[in-house]
């Protein structure tokens, strides 16, 4: 188990990487009017440069994904159950992305701006859980169907 976690996490941090840079791209294009912006001004003013900001956003990214790929394990603890898988999975990831959030300045420094972007993840959260749900669902029904149809060919 210690091994799987410790290669996920290893493959996590290159995808936090790549996955905070693409959404770089998409605000930038959304909002950017035609320039790209590799992170917002207020860390760029707080780290003194641009590099600094952009290395630092770049670090916390990564470790957003070591911490979201090295806990997806909390899903295949199977003698937990679901109601539990989901609160320590998101009790996990929120301890590291509201800090990350919290220092890379995608929140408003205050009590209403913590909340809000709280919010917002809480929202995000809860759309992809019952998106994985509903698949996860599927996929077993049709899983039964196969063992179904298998079990009747073997009685004929």
């Amino acid at each position: 188990m210690k091994k799987k976690i410790f290669l996920r996490s290893a493959v996590g941090f290159p995808i936090g990487v790549t996955i905070g840079y693409f959404i770089t791209i998409i605000l930038s294009f959304a909002y950017g009017n035609g320039y790209y912006s590799p992170c917002v001004p207020e860390l760029i003013d707080k780290m003194g440069n641009e590099v600094n900001a952009v290395l630092l956003q770049t670090l916390l990214c990564g470790i957003l994904g070591i911490g979201f790929a090295g806990s997806s394990f909390i899903w295949e603890i199977e003698h937990w159950g679901i109601t539990k898988q989901t609160g320590i999975y998101f009790l996990v990831i929120s301890v590291l992305m509201m800090p990350a959030a919290y220092f890379n300045y995608w929140m408003e420094h205050s009590i209403k701006g913590f909340f809000s972007y709280f919010g917002i993840f809480f929202f995000i959260f809860v759309i992809i859980w019952i998106v994985e749900f509903i698949i996860s669902k599927r996929n077993v029904r049709e899983l039964n169907n196969y063992l179904d149809k298998a079990k009747d060919s073997k009685r004929k």
